[in-house]
């Protein structure tokens, strides 16, 4: 009989973790953190901290459905600056942090869902300016605006083009129209976006230097299988046109 008792107690306790192991994969729980970069994430009241349904883009929304779809929990908040958030995201478990870029010196750095959408490099002047680019090489000699913390300003300053670098990238078109500065490094369609919400429309796009593609990175010490989770119902989310039906919202 006491031993009948004790298989019944073994029985249910095995259950019992079974269960529980069960809820912790559908429910993970991860700190999503995002921050203002239109069209792809951004405040509906355009402040610099917003939480959960305040905050839009096409990307928030395709995170959102890829979640849902993955049957994972989360949290996401909208905070400032990037560079802080970054590293939240790096250096601690649970977190993660989107859009960015998916460099190969960032690529053990996390673990990656993606891709999200592109993010093409431009050079952007104003329409009236005779500045002429076929490459990088040529810029050196100009005042560079670029956005701190971000891929595209790491990029220059590794390669010496010593960027002049903001807080807020949409701050550099006014800078642009001003003559503060002669050019301005940023992607596209986020570079356009910036600006037309700036009221600034006269700019030209002097060079395209680069094409790139935005991730959500998760901190490495996120499950396998749920990132594996996460990407395909992204890549379930793309095969059915739903990707490019969020991004035609916005553009």
């Amino acid at each position: 009989m006491f031993k009948r008792i004790l298989l019944v107690l073994a029985s249910a306790s095995l259950l019992f973790v079974s269960g529980a192991q069960a809820q912790d994969r559908r429910d993970v729980g991860l700190v999503l953190l995002t921050e203002n970069f239109p069209p792809y994430n951004m405040a509906k009241n355009g402040k610099n901290f917003a939480q959960d349904e305040n905050i839009n883009g096409i990307a928030v929304d395709i995170v959102r459905e890829i979640f849902k779809r993955a049957d994972i929990s989360y949290s996401l908040t909208l905070r400032f600056p990037w560079e802080r958030i970054y590293k939240l995201a790096l250096d601690n478990p649970g977190y993660g942090v989107f859009v960015t870029a998916r460099l190969p010196e960032r690529e053990k750095l996390f673990k990656w869902v993606g891709p999200i959408g592109p993010d093409d490099w431009i050079m952007l002047a104003k329409a009236d300016s005779k500045i002429s680019l076929d490459s990088l090489e040529p810029a050196r000699q100009y005042r560079i605006g670029a956005y701190k913390g971000d891929a595209i300003a790491e990029t220059l300053a590794k390669q010496g083009l010593n960027p002049i670098v903001v807080l807020r990238d949409q701050d550099n078109a006014r800078k642009l129209v001003n003559g503060q500065i002669d050019l301005w490094a940023t992607g596209d369609p986020a570079g356009r976006y910036l600006a037309r919400e700036e009221g600034v429309s006269d700019l030209k796009t002097v060079l395209r230097f680069n094409s790139a593609e935005l991730y959500l990175a998760l901190n490495k010490n996120v499950p396998d299988d749920v990132v594996a989770r996460l990407q395909a119902a992204l890549d379930e989310l793309r095969k059915e046109g739903a990707v490019d039906a969020i991004m035609a919202r916005y553009l």
